[in-house]
């Protein structure tokens, strides 16, 4: 019989949940939850009740996190807390003494200091696998156009164009995703998921950033402890890399009559590849057929087993970093989204944070020194 890898989870709100109903699907690919930790009893009922109706067996229950590292009862570790624990979480994890593998929810942590900081600590333990959770790869529709994109069916990538039109921010435990102090501010908490995206599609690291945005409709009225919130709702941004491609997003957070909550454009010499989120859709077409020669067709991915809340992309990452948990002990397997990635989705995420409140273009090279 396969030996299980055992899991615990960091943080079992509402995305540690989602990551809980994904690791119940998996027990026959030998995944094992074995245990869970959050401070806030609610949400450990919650993932309790959750466990039950999945008919798992009861994870092993901790206030926190040091105390799960300690009772021995996993190899991997999810860390699903709030993007502030992250760095904390994460240093405690890497520097104890029994090794555990790594999914961390994105973003890697709120600063580019603290995500630096975590690759050097990671670097001293290469027996560890820390893989960031940048799931958006894993939608159907764009992993298909990440591939189309690869094979060179449409040449070689000269613009991205990235629209995420969707519903405001969801209530978080002591809404602590309100406040940019807290999530690193909107274009690091949401987008660094597409910040990632364009470096993919771009093939290129990021140079600078342009962008434009405020909070105009969401939250305004909302008040805690005396304190409004101060997160954007909407934005531009505009990205130009070290190939001379260039990257545009456009945000909107009070688009809920939007018929996609992503489309996804990507333009090259040859021709271009769209994918549509969550209508399933990608649409490839070249300059040499015209608009007559449009292909459309459905992506879908059969190993889904479970769609949650990201249309099954965070079922087949789990199914990606399980199969690399297996075979790192004797082929040496890397993390598909490594700490690198997770630092330059930050990065370029902080760069337009930034971009907003000073008017001007940014470059990472400042960004990622300090400066």
């Amino acid at each position: 019989m396969e030996t299980a890898v055992r899991y615990g989870i960091v943080g079992v709100g509402m995305m540690g949940r989602e990551h809980m109903v994904n690791l119940s699907h998996l027990r026959s690919n030998g995944a094992l939850l074995t245990s869970i930790a959050d401070p806030h009893p609610p949400s450990l009922d919650l993932a309790l009740h959750l466990a039950s109706s999945l008919q798992l067996p009861t994870p092993q229950v901790f206030s926190g996190h040091q105390d799960l590292l300690e009772s021995g009862l996993c190899d991997v570790v999810v860390v699903s807390s709030p993007n502030m624990t992250h760095y904390a979480i994460l240093m405690d994890i890497i520097r104890h003494p029994r090794a555990h593998h790594v999914l961390v929810e994105k973003p890697l942590c709120t600063t580019v200091r603290d995500c630096k900081k975590i690759l050097e600590e990671a670097k001293k333990r290469p027996e560890i696998l820390v893989h960031v959770g940048l799931e958006y790869r894993y939608m159907p529709p764009v992993a298909k156009l990440i591939e189309i994109v690869k094979n060179g069916t449409i040449g070689q990538i000269k613009m991205v164009a990235i629209r995420e039109h969707r519903f405001p921010f969801l209530v978080k435990v002591n809404n602590w995703n309100r406040f940019n102090a807290n999530t690193g501010g909107t274009l690091v908490e949401k987008c660094c998921h597409f910040f990632d995206l364009m470096r993919l599609f771009a093939a290129a690291n990021p140079v600078r950033v342009m962008a434009s945005g405020s909070i105009d409709v969401n939250h305004k009225d909302e008040i805690y402890d005396g304190k409004v919130p101060d997160i954007i709702d909407n934005a531009y941004v505009i990205v130009e890399f070290d190939n001379g491609s260039r990257g545009m997003l456009d945000l909107c957070m009070f688009a809920e009559g939007s018929k996609n909550e992503q489309e996804i454009s990507v333009v090259g010499d040859i021709g271009k590849g769209e994918a549509f989120v969550p209508e399933g859709i990608v649409r490839i077409g070249k300059r040499s057929d015209g608009r007559a020669g449009i292909k459309t067709f459905e992506s879908k991915d059969p190993r889904i087993k479970y769609e949650g809340l990201h249309h099954g992309s965070s079922y087949l990452e789990h199914l990606n970093f399980l199969s690399s948990v297996k075979a790192h002990g004797s082929s040496g397997a890397a993390p598909a989204v490594d700490l690198e990635d997770g630092l330059l989705s930050v990065a370029m995420g902080v760069a337009g944070q930034r971009s907003i409140e000073e008017g001007c273009f940014v470059t990472i090279a400042e960004v990622l020194s300090g400066h």
